[in-house]
């Protein structure tokens, strides 16, 4: 027998079995689904929060006062008892560490609302004080007009440079440039226009402002929230030195005793991605954990059912032994039947994980992928389970004698 008229009889043999083949995949596409639709989800979540945490420029960091992420109230009960990073600190952090490329600074302050005339914007914007340094840090793009410099920092100027959607929101008609707004009672003139960086978890990015850090002092106290500090080093290379180098000048600037832990944290995009891959990651286990006990419950179906289609067809395998047939080719069409019938769970469970994955996915306003890796993992699993669960059928149905199965009623 030529192998394609054994993989047409199996087919066959499946064909004329539809609602048995459906039932025995069921457990395969539930398996498959779970493991396709969860790996479909964090991957969107994952691209989006690259996207997201992207914020800051190339070989860039920032030093904090508070982690991205804490284990309970313990920790942020600890955390809120850090010092504040002042102004001052900054300024001597910079002037040592002539290893970086820039060094700037910035504190943020939530909730305002920003007005011109009769035109004003929901009171949900997030203002910026921050240093010259802060524009290339965190890849802000003056699209229109031009950013602040040292000079103004240094004279307080009430000057304002404004996200994209602000500029739209408060001047949809004409140029916003040279235009006075108020924020908090303080006339504000605005400067420049920041390019549109989009949006990421469906939230804009483009829904801020920034002014000179000296300025948001002036208005919202010196001392009453700690300071972001934005580093660039100069290349890659020295990117992980430059990371050690700015640690160390900042223990000495707040004395941080020898053997103490940094009372101060460093986020970079590299750590918040390693700190979400690290939870999704367990996601993910769990996830292929309860695949494997649904695959292993499908396996051991799959088993049943050509134990079953072996007792049913023993007449069939003696004629076919009878007129020739080798037990290579009986082996072999069975274990193509229990393969296919994984084939064919795997294929429309990936098909289904895909779908409703990036249909869940796109209600948290993620971007649809394929997890390829996974789609691919998907297809193997079936093949071995197909292999493993059907080789002993196979195999007794190889090895049943031709004058017995004749015989067989």
């Amino acid at each position: 027998m030529k192998f394609i008229e054994i993989i047409k009889i199996a087919f066959s043999s499946l064909r004329s079995n539809r609602l048995r083949s459906l039932l025995t995949i069921l457990g395969i596409i539930v398996g498959i689904f779970s493991i396709i639709a969860i790996s479909t989800i964090i991957e969107m979540l994952q691209k989006s929060i690259q996207e997201g945490v992207s914020m800051l420029g190339q070989n860039t960091f920032q030093i904090q006062k508070f982690p991205i992420f804490n284990n309970g109230p313990n920790d942020r009960a600890r955390f809120r008892n850090r010092p504040d990073i002042t102004l001052e600190e900054y300024y001597r952090l910079k002037e040592k560490l002539v290893e970086a490329k820039y060094v700037g600074a910035e504190q943020w302050d939530f909730g305002k609302l920003l007005k011109v005339g009769n035109r004003e914007t929901n009171p949900n914007i997030q203002v910026a004080g921050t240093t010259p340094e802060a524009f290339p840090n965190n890849k802000w793009n003056v699209d229109e007009g031009r950013a602040f410099n040292e000079r103004d920092v240094q004279r307080y100027e009430e000057y304002v440079v404004l996200g994209a959607d602000i500029a739209k929101k408060l001047f949809p008609n004409f140029s916003a440039l040279d235009q006075v707004i108020t924020m908090d009672g303080h006339k504000l003139k605005v400067i420049g226009v920041l390019e549109a960086q989009g949006a990421a978890f469906g939230q804009s990015q483009d829904n801020f402002a920034v002014i000179p850090i000296t300025t948001f002092q002036n208005y919202y106290g010196k001392h009453t929230r700690s300071i972001n500090i934005t580093i660039m080093g100069k290349n890659k290379d020295s990117y992980n030195d430059l990371i050690d180098i700015a640690s160390g000048y900042l223990r000495t600037i707040r004395k941080v005793p020898a053997g103490e832990p940094d009372n101060f944290e460093i986020f970079s995009n590299e750590s918040m991605l390693t700190q979400i891959n690290s939870i999704t990651a367990g996601v993910r286990i769990g996830s292929v954990v309860i695949a494997a006990i649904a695959l292993l419950a499908a396996g051991v179906g799959i088993m049943n059912i050509m134990l079953v289609s072996v007792t049913e067809r023993t007449r069939e395998i003696g004629i076919r032994k009878a007129i020739g047939a080798k037990k290579l080719n009986i082996l072999i069409q069975f274990l193509t039947e229990a393969v296919t019938l994984c084939l064919m769970g795997g294929i429309i469970g990936i098909i289904l994980g895909i779908v409703v994955g990036n249909i869940a996915g796109s209600l948290l306003k993620a971007s649809a992928v394929i997890p390829i890796d996974w789609v691919i993992i998907g297809v193997l699993l079936c093949v071995v389970i197909g292999v493993t669960f059907g080789t002993y059928p196979a195999y007794k149905a190889s090895n049943l004698d031709p004058i017995e199965a004749l015989r067989y009623e």
